[in-house]
């Protein structure tokens, strides 16, 4: 075992969120861990970003945009940050953030903590060229106007964010999820669409959506015939899901949203739907337990044409990336691909 994972190893006996912001400060001064180069089989086009590799780090671990270098240099093809709203918000009340030991999962309930645009932007712009970095936007729980939360944080962030992502799946924060109906979400992108047509174009900006894994019949559908009206990049599948598989850890009837291991079938179930209701329209992101080079392997087979992870670190640590990217590698030439892009889909 590494150095990396020894010190992932003596976090476990800490409060997770402690643990957290221990790791940010680890990785804020310079230790973290230096991926070798990708291998070229890897590299791939996500909506116009030139990526080295597919699997990309999930918003939640980089909330407030301080160490996006840090985890590119660890090996991650590109970088969420967020998720980020208009003015800072201290979240749900602590604790709120629990482990799941025995089923290698999570359940969360942050609320969008964060430190407001302003901090997120300043950072933002003060580490341009470091990659693929895009901002997960959400909106204030006690925002009067949430659609102008988010036309907010795309005004901000307008030419420092390589993509943005519309977080309206998150269970935590009271009644975001409404925002997945069709009248609603044909509203909220109508104004971002609209939103960044004013803006300055100089090169294009992809814009994703993000769903959450639970939804009814029909809806998946409803949301692809919208987010195609709209001209978006494509969709992430999935967010954290309220649902509850059978779980044995002690903190498993907690509140919040379920991530890690439990999510991976019910998130590649919704991203097949998504795959086929898109039916090449625009791309997706496959997101939900991804802890293995099969795991992403599964997920391009599924229809994405690329990952994102972030509970598995929690367990594995950063030297976790490295070794996602060398099996998913090895079976993309085990089964005769050439490349990230035709896999995507073939399962």
């Amino acid at each position: 075992m590494d150095l990396h994972g020894l010190a992932t190893l003596a976090l476990r006996g800490l409060d997770p969120e402690d643990a957290h912001g221990i790791a940010i400060k680890a990785l804020k001064m310079g230790l973290g861990p230096l991926a070798p180069p990708d291998d070229p089989i890897l590299a791939t086009d996500l909506a116009g970003l030139k990526l080295p590799n597919p699997v990309g780090l999930a918003p939640g671990f980089d909330k407030n945009a301080e160490v996006f270098g840090p985890m590119l240099r660890a090996g991650c093809g590109f970088v969420e940050c967020g998720t980020v709203t208009p003015l800072p918000q201290v979240g749900n009340p602590r604790p709120r953030l629990f482990r799941l030991w025995q089923d290698r999962a999570v359940i969360n309930r942050m609320g969008f903590n964060n430190e407001g645009l302003e901090a997120f932007a300043a950072r933002l712009a003060a580490h341009r060229g470091h990659g693929v970095v895009g901002a997960n936007l959400g909106a204030n729980k006690d925002s009067d106007d949430r659609l102008a939360d988010y036309t907010a944080g795309l005004r901000r962030l307008w030419g420092m964010a390589s993509y943005f992502t519309i977080n309206i799946s998150s269970p935590n924060t009271p009644g975001l999820r409404a925002l997945q109906t069709q009248a609603a979400l044909d509203e909220l992108l109508g104004r971002l669409v609209a939103t960044a047509d004013s803006l300055p174009q100089g090169v294009a900006v992809p814009m994703f959506l993000k769903v959450a894994p639970d939804l009814e019949d029909g809806e998946a559908e409803a949301i692809c015939d919208t987010v195609a009206k709209h001209g978006l990049a494509g969709v992430i599948v999935s967010n954290t899901t309220v649902t509850r598989p059978p779980l044995r850890s002690r903190h498993r009837d907690e509140a919040g949203g379920l991530s890690g291991a439990p999510l991976f079938d019910l998130s590649t179930q919704m991203l097949r739907r998504f795959h086929q209701a898109a039916a090449g329209r625009f791309l997706l992101i496959g997101a939900g337990g991804i802890a293995s080079g099969a795991d992403a392997y599964a997920k391009l087979r599924a229809g994405a044409s690329a990952v994102q992870l972030y509970s598995a670190l929690a367990y594995d640590g950063p030297g976790l990336i490295v070794r996602i990217k060398r099996e998913l590698a090895q079976r993309l030439r085990a089964d005769g691909f050439r490349s990230v892009a035709e896999a995507v889909g073939a399962g």
